[in-house]
């Protein structure tokens, strides 16, 4: 005889639970197979989330206002309806004649999108319950409360409490949901830190109003890679998926001027070529300018230190622009060199070659440092008719043949090399080709300058 103890159970505070009961299993003994993913039929997002959203995953989406998460949220959901799925979009931060006025301008037209204006969460769990869709859409987590709790909605504990009970829908009734998140003004995710660590992918829309990019970009999944973007370009239907971003941000470039170099850079697996520009002009005040446009400031500073200690430029009376053009951000240190060249051919008012490339991370005693997928970036160029590359030397030992037969590779050790193999004459074409280094054409880029 053993003796059974009953336990009551106890109602908790949160209002969805799982359909199955859950209880320890030996981990043997668990049938751990791959989730089944839903392709969106937008390939930049496949591959952003890794082959497509996970079925009963949570998904973060931060961005500022008017950068246009609701207008991706509503073409994921025309994507999701588009295969016989129901979707139940939650706005609440607009009417219902509001959001199908912006479904209409994006010529969505589908029988199963549910749209529910309600900032309630009670009202939205009936209505969840009631619909049973297979995706799920908050917007915004922020405006969402529950009437129990005394603290006003978007305080860091209804916000703890909402993504709490998205999680139990997401795993518990197998329902993809996504939840739109607020910004603060320095760019982060409003709310607790917390809201990060319970979702299982965080998405970063980012971009520039002016050039009607916007990027998506991946801090966190639990199911694909966190390093892939994906490109999108705002228009009058919405959003469209750029799949050729070198293209795009090299296609209003002018060619032969000085203070401009082109950079490959790696977004995850992608690699893309973009223009980095500089300015150097005389200061009108006694304390000179440094600014920058989709770089760190912190990384500026240090080039311009390298530039003045180990090559004999001087900053001291002149004020420095570096910008990204096109509104995209830079952050790896494979662009160091090619900011640093941009700012030297300013300087010294000297163009670059128009067909040249230039990576290479740059380090305080001026040396240039390897770098990583050096052929993906090399291909890129080579895609887009580039025919020459100023690149660490460690990185141009053991390329292959169908790089080097249509590329001419200049692998640089010091950064007074780089600057007299791309400054010493007029594009540096003729020194590329015989890869021999004119050490007069430095002396003479710091004397005139």
């Amino acid at each position: 005889m053993e003796e059974d103890v009953f336990i009551p159970v106890e109602k908790t505070r949160f209002e969805s639970h799982r359909v199955t009961e859950n209880r320890p299993e030996l981990i043997h003994e668990i049938k751990a197979s791959q989730k089944s993913r839903v392709q969106t039929k937008i390939s930049v997002v496949d591959r952003l989330l890794g082959g497509g959203v996970v079925e009963g995953s949570l998904v973060l989406v931060g961005g500022d206002p008017g950068i246009g998460k609701s207008t991706l949220m509503l073409q994921l959901a025309e994507a999701f309806s588009a295969q016989d799925k129901t979707v139940l979009y939650i706005s609440g931060e607009e009417s219902k004649e509001q959001a199908a006025l912006r479904a209409l301008r994006l010529g969505i037209k589908t029988e199963k999108i549910y749209l529910f204006s309600e900032t309630l969460f009670s009202e939205i769990k009936k209505a969840v319950e009631s619909i049973k869709p297979e995706l799920l859409i908050i917007d915004s987590v922020q405006i969402v409360y529950k009437g129990e709790l005394p603290s006003l909605p978007g305080s860091v504990t209804q916000v703890k409490e909402i993504a709490m009970e998205a999680m139990h829908i997401a795993k518990g009734l197998k329902i993809t949901t996504f939840l739109i998140g607020h910004v603060t003004k320095s760019g982060e995710l409003a709310g607790p830190r917390v809201l990060e660590h319970i979702v299982d992918t965080v998405l970063d829309f980012e971009g520039d109003r002016e050039h009607g990019y916007r990027i998506l970009r991946s801090t966190k999944n639990r199911f694909g890679p966190t390093d892939e973007i994906a490109l999108f370009q705002m228009g009058g239907k919405g959003l469209k998926e750029v799949l050729n971003p070198s293209e795009a941000f090299l296609k209003e470039r002018i060619k032969d001027v000085a203070g401009s170099v082109i950079v490959p850079t790696m977004e995850g697996s992608s690699a893309f070529l973009v223009e980095v520009q500089a300015l150097v002009a005389p200061a009108n005040f006694s304390t000179s300018s440094r600014k920058s446009t989709g770089l760190d400031q912190n990384r500026l500073s240090l080039l311009l230190a390298v530039l003045e200690k180990r090559v004999g430029y001087a900053f001291q009376s002149v004020d420095v622009f570096v910008s990204v053009a096109g509104g995209m951000k830079i952050v790896e240190p494979a662009a160091d060199l090619g900011i640093l060249m941009a700012i030297a051919s300013s300087f010294s008012k000297r163009s670059i070659n128009s067909e040249t490339v230039v990576i290479g991370e740059v380090g305080l005693t001026g040396e240039i440092r390897s770098v990583s997928r050096i052929e993906s970036r090399l291909k890129e160029a080579i895609h887009m008719g580039f025919k020459y590359a100023v690149i660490p030397k460690k990185n141009s030992v053991g390329l292959p043949e169908s790089i080097t037969k249509n590329l001419t590779i200049f692998g640089a050790e010091l950064v007074e090399e780089a600057i007299g193999q791309l400054l010493s004459r007029k594009g540096g074409t003729s020194t590329m080709q015989t890869k021999k280094v004119d050490y007069a054409g430095t002396t003479t880029t710091s004397s005139t300058s």
